[in-house]
């Protein structure tokens, strides 16, 4: 890696941004779907700064056990402190080693060595760590000698399941950062009563079509469904089962918006999961317009995790990610500049059985802002 370090480290040359550093992480057998899924995390710069500020502030209180979000602070501290002073790498490898024993030992699902889902672990990754910062915070609450100031813990409305529970939830950095808010509406054809029930999100996971685009498979998740025969809808006005018509809309869309693509089918014929290797364009800048709000929500895309390979059961995860207006491809252990056309290469196959099984997984896309009505 020392070779293709200086080289990345030649490519950028005087552009190698200040403060900035590119490591490829180790893969311990098959943990690909960790490093890729690691690596857009860590680009994402405000989730690191969070938490990288969260681990500055509570790393001192002494007896902290160690759990996934003190290995990830850890591992991220890694990254961007040189380990000597005398130093000082811009590029390198390291060894997730802490983290990935600490993911295994939490779960079971990630003990083997088989090929895992990227998007699985990022879910369950965003999820655990926001189980322990709730906990800290009830643990914060009932002990008051070691409470923080509240919003150092945390601030107001969580969970990644809306389950209608009285007590007002938790807003972490985790869901000031990746949650948004998504309103099921049923409109009653009979009474024209309007149901809506709201619900959380850390991302979106959208149906795909061969040669779409993340607009048409955002209208596709968005788009109307009527409610009919066997599908009735129970109306609470009329007290019985009417036809109706269901929508999905974004009611708040997320600071970091995530959307995983469907790629993994599963194909009843076949009795098994086929991977669909369909061409689906994603966009640099994406106008999210299909929320409640009246104004589009532009986003930038910063990241996407890679599957390489024909099937659902093996391949490879690789990840692109934007740094300093620099496209990297982050592949385990190396670290290499590439340039932004070749970021529609991972769009798809537009034939069904093509050489190409590189294929755009998950999008991490970050809300610029200026449009949206915070």
């Amino acid at each position: 890696m020392g070779a293709a370090g200086s080289k990345l480290e030649k490519a950028l040359g005087d552009q190698f941004p200040e403060g900035e550093r590119y490591f490829g992480l180790e893969n311990f057998g098959n943990t690909c779907y960790c490093n890729s899924v690691l690596q857009a995390l860590y680009f994402c710069v405000p989730f690191r700064e969070q938490l990288l500020e969260y681990y500055a502030t509570n790393k001192n209180t002494g007896d902290a056990e160690e759990n996934l979000l003190t290995c990830l602070a850890d591992l991220f501290t890694q990254v961007i402190t040189p380990q000597i002073s005398s130093q000082k790498k811009k590029t390198g490898v390291i060894a997730p080693k802490r983290f990935v024993q600490r993911l295994k030992k939490q779960n079971e699902l990630f003990r083997s060595y088989m090929h895992q889902d990227a998007h699985e672990f990022l879910n369950f990754l965003l999820n655990e760590l926001v189980d322990i910062l709730e906990k800290e915070a009830q643990a914060a609450k009932s002990d008051p000698e070691t409470s923080s100031p509240p919003e150092k813990i945390a601030n107001g409305p969580n969970n990644a399941q809306a389950n209608g529970v009285s007590k007002e939830p938790l807003v972490t950095w985790v869901h000031k950062n990746f949650q948004g808010i998504l309103t099921n509406e049923t409109r009653c054809l009979q009474c024209e009563t309007v149901t809506a029930r709201d619900e959380t999100f850390f991302d979106l996971s959208l149906d795909i079509e061969q040669n779409s685009s993340i607009t048409s498979c955002l209208k596709n998740f968005s788009s109307t469904e009527t409610l009919n025969a066997e599908d009735k809808f129970f109306c609470d006005k009329c007290c019985s089962l009417q036809e109706a018509q269901k929508r999905m809309k974004i009611k708040k869309p997320p600071h970091i918006l995530v959307i995983h693509l469907k790629r993994f089918k599963y194909i009843e014929q076949l009795g098994r999961y086929k991977k669909l290797s369909y061409r689906v364009v994603f966009p640099l800048e994406l106008k999210l317009s299909n929320t409640m709000e009246d104004a589009d929500i532009e986003y930038s895309l910063f990241a996407v995790v890679v599957h390489v390979g024909s099937g659902p059961n093996h391949g490879h995860y690789v990840s692109l990610v934007k740094s300093h207006n620099h496209w990297l491809f982050f592949d385990d252990e190396n670290v290499e500049m590439i340039d932004e056309s070749a970021v529609q290469t991972f769009f798809g196959s537009a034939q069904e059985y093509s050489s190409n099984t590189d294929h755009g997984y998950i999008l991490f896309y970050e809300s610029l802002g200026a449009s949206s009505k915070s």
